[in-house]
């Protein structure tokens, strides 16, 4: 495969990554019964659908630009609302002991690590300096996601482990 073709399928490899978070977080926000779960996975999935548009001006650009799409401007890399205190407090309570909202957390964090390592990996193999900067910016992109959820994870892990008889574990 020419690096083109690699680009390429890099590309929609990421497109795949954002569809299956999309999906998966879309399908959490529906199923959820408490407003802050909902409210979470809401804008993950909102977050998703903005990275599929994203991605997909890159690819159309790329092939008439080559690397130099990459060099596009890059929407910032931000959660707004729900890494703040009061979010994850309300979150905290709502969630207390919950083993729905502790496995679409847990879920969750393994959707962004493996996003993390596969655009990481991308930008290790990468041979342009943009190329590399843009695969190392999803990868950012994944990592604000998997903080956001590894704060609301740990926020309720202990009562989750009480709950179930886990404890002093």
């Amino acid at each position: 495969m020419d690096a083109r073709e690699q680009i390429l399928e890099i590309l929609r490899q990421a497109y795949q990554i954002e569809v299956d978070g999309y999906t998966f977080y879309s399908m959490t926000a529906a199923q959820a019964k408490k407003p802050a779960v909902k409210e979470l996975f809401e804008k993950l999935a909102h977050d998703e659908v903005q990275h599929q548009n994203f991605l997909k001006s890159v690819g159309q650009r790329y092939d008439a630009e080559g690397a130099a799409a990459f060099a596009v401007a890059k929407p910032p890399v931000a959660l707004s609302g729900i890494t703040d205190h009061v979010f994850t407090t309300r979150f905290h309570e709502q969630a207390k002991g919950a083993a729905f909202e502790m496995g679409v957390l847990s879920v969750g964090l393994t959707l962004e690590t493996n996003a993390m390592a596969y655009f990481n990996g991308a930008a290790d193999a990468a041979n342009s300096g943009q190329v590399q900067s843009f695969y190392r910016y999803l990868a950012d992109w994944e990592k604000q996601h998997f903080d956001a959820l590894n704060t609301l994870y740990s926020a309720i892990r202990s009562d989750f482990w009480g709950a179930g008889g886990f404890a002093p574990f």
